[in-house]
């Protein structure tokens, strides 16, 4: 007779749906699952985090890194609570996650009891799937489903459980659903192949803007532009899909992009998008023909007026496409931004090999390239850190991950910590300004804990950089943006890691050097100087705005400084 733990059946489905480690913390809500976890461990691996956000950033990156899912568990009432900010941005970047959240005891729900709130309306948003197990049978079938929505929609599941379910016996094992996904396959009709040829046959300025979609598809993205002969634009979160110093890239597009990229972009006759939902529309083209692919066909034409969408996966519907196209042999728009390209790489070169003090973000960014090994992953935050790796680290062979579409500070620790479970034998790099680490900078221990060799460089002004330089932007004066010294090196000690803290130029190569020899968790303190992030392309509105910014610090308080004003005459030209 089938006489099994409700909690013992879910952990062996979790085993038998590949997963092999879950992001939580341990309560009084889920301790039945616990301990069906711990007598599996060998299996499927229970990292301890200190915050539940922690465990959700953690998961969210773990599913963009391998596009497997990415498991996070928590208590009822405040653990609950704390997942949000990590589901939020599975959400927004199209991530497999399961969130199994617990619940208070079976008969207490409904009655306001300690620590329960109302979770099924709490998620609503945030899940493409989200269930409360009533009963014990249940829950077998309601797990399957939710890891089958959750891969089927890429986005957040959540499994809600009252914890006396997970010690109750099963008495069959006899189930309404089965334990497999099956990927859909979709590729575009043959008619519109033959259209989008005859569109690209008679643009003479095309220009590719690809996505996170083609991570997958990068030679038959490079082999594609090379057949048009079109520059390549990514967007952020395709960053590392080809190296950033082929001779088709043009970089970044947007305010943490490249002037190539924004000039090439306004000129172009045909807009090709690939694997992407570039959102920004101030830096598409106006009026301009465009095709778009995707697998996804709710994605055509979602924010952008297409002329010719492509249901399809890229990796398929771009090799396709090479082999319908004869092959352009020259393309004057292609060489012009070539040459525009180089000059914009040589003049970042001479800006990150610069020797002086105080250090800035730029030559950090360098050093860092120096230390990258090949296959490396880097887990970048989010604020001015953003535009330095963007625009100042050069990928080769490595893969990038940081919060997309939510863009939530505090993202740059957990990504490195999931970076470093899913490829347990790459060097993975974290690099966060002190606002973004400092968000989450208690779970640096969890790292030591389960000994993950992880480096996070922190770059450090004792300011929420950005949001400073947004203030000025505006014409505003700075307000609340300081936000004191700290020595992260002496804290990474604390937590039983290493700590290095570099304060100038003379320090940077030797320190760096030696943080990242180490094979223990590293926290590499780079105390710089402030610097507005400036785009690429600067509009004639910042400027104004940036010019009442001075001329209102100038009477507040008498000081009339010009912060990077020669290179921001040079992007307005």
């Amino acid at each position: 007779m089938f006489n099994k733990r409700t909690g013992e059946v879910m952990a062996q489905q979790l085993i038998n749906w590949g997963v092999d480690h879950i992001y939580g913390m341990p309560g009084d809500s889920i301790n039945e699952l616990i301990d069906d976890l711990r007598k599996r461990k060998e299996e499927i691996e229970f990292l301890q985090i200190r915050h539940e956000e922690t465990g959700a950033l953690a998961a969210a990156a773990y599913a963009k890194l391998t596009g497997k899912l990415g498991v996070t568990l928590s208590i009822a009432g405040p653990g609950a609570v704390h997942l949000m900010n990590g589901l939020y941005d599975a959400k927004a970047d199209r991530a497999p996650v399961l969130a199994i959240v617990g619940q208070v005891q079976s008969e207490e729900v409904g009655t306001d009891a300690f620590q329960e709130i109302n979770l099924e309306r709490m998620f609503d948003d945030v899940a493409v799937f989200n269930r409360r197990a009533e009963t014990e049978a249940q829950l077998p079938d309601l797990l399957d489903q939710a890891i089958k929505e959750a891969y089927t929609n890429k986005g957040v599941s959540v499994l809600i459980v009252p914890d006396d379910l997970f010690a109750k016996k099963q008495t069959s094992d006899v189930r309404l659903t089965s334990g497999e996904y099956y990927k859909p396959e979709i590729f575009p009709r043959q008619e519109h192949l033959n259209e989008a040829r005859q569109l690209l046959e008679n643009a003479e300025r095309p220009i590719i803007l690809a996505g996170k979609g083609t991570k997958h598809a990068s030679n038959e993205l490079i082999h594609f532009a090379e057949t048009i002969k079109a520059p390549i634009i990514l967007s952020l979160l395709a960053k590392g899909v080809i190296p950033d110093n082929h001779p088709y890239c043009l970089g970044q597009h947007g305010q943490i992009g490249t002037k190539p990229s924004y000039n090439a972009m306004k000129e172009t006759d045909l807009l090709i998008l690939v694997g992407t939902q570039f959102p920004y529309r101030d830096f598409l083209p106006e009026d301009v023909k465009a095709i778009q692919i995707d697998n996804n066909p709710g994605n055509l034409g979602k924010y952008y007026p297409i002329e010719l969408g492509l249901a399809g996966d890229s990796k398929e519907t771009l090799a396709a496409l090479s082999e319908l196209i004869p092959p352009v042999e020259k393309r004057n728009y292609l060489e012009y931004y070539q040459e525009k390209m180089n000059d914009w790489r040589i003049a970042l070169q001479e800006e990150k090999r610069q020797e002086d003090n105080p250090l800035h973000a730029p030559q950090v960014m360098y050093e860092i390239e120096k230390n990258m090994q090949p296959g490396a992953v880097i887990s970048g935050d989010v604020g001015n850190v953003t535009v330095w790796l963007a625009r100042f680290l050069h990928l080769v062979n490595q893969k990038f991950i940081i919060s997309g579409w939510l863009a939530t500070m505090g993202s740059g620790l957990p990504g490195a910590i999931a970076a470093q479970k899913a490829y347990p034998d790459k060097q993975v790099i974290g690099v966060a300004g002190d606002g973004g680490f400092s968000m989450g900078m208690h779970d640096f221990v969890t790292a030591v804990k389960y000994d993950l060799p992880i480096k996070m460089v922190i770059l450090n002004n004792s300011k929420i950089g950005m949001i400073k330089y947004e203030q000025e932007q505006m014409g505003h004066l700075n307000y609340a943006t300081n936000l004191g010294e700290m020595n992260f090196a002496k804290f990474a000690e604390a937590c039983g890691g290493e700590g290095y803290r570099i304060q100038s130029y003379e320090e940077l190569g030797p320190k760096m050097k030696q943080a990242f020899l180490s094979n223990k968790p590293v926290i590499i303190d780079v105390v710089i100087e402030d610097q507005a992030p400036l785009p690429g392309k600067i509009d004639y509105r910042s400027a104004v705005n940036f010019s009442k910014y001075i001329v209102a610090e100038f009477f507040d308080t008498g000081n009339l400084d010009l912060p990077d004003m020669k290179k921001a005459l040079k992007r307005l030209r």
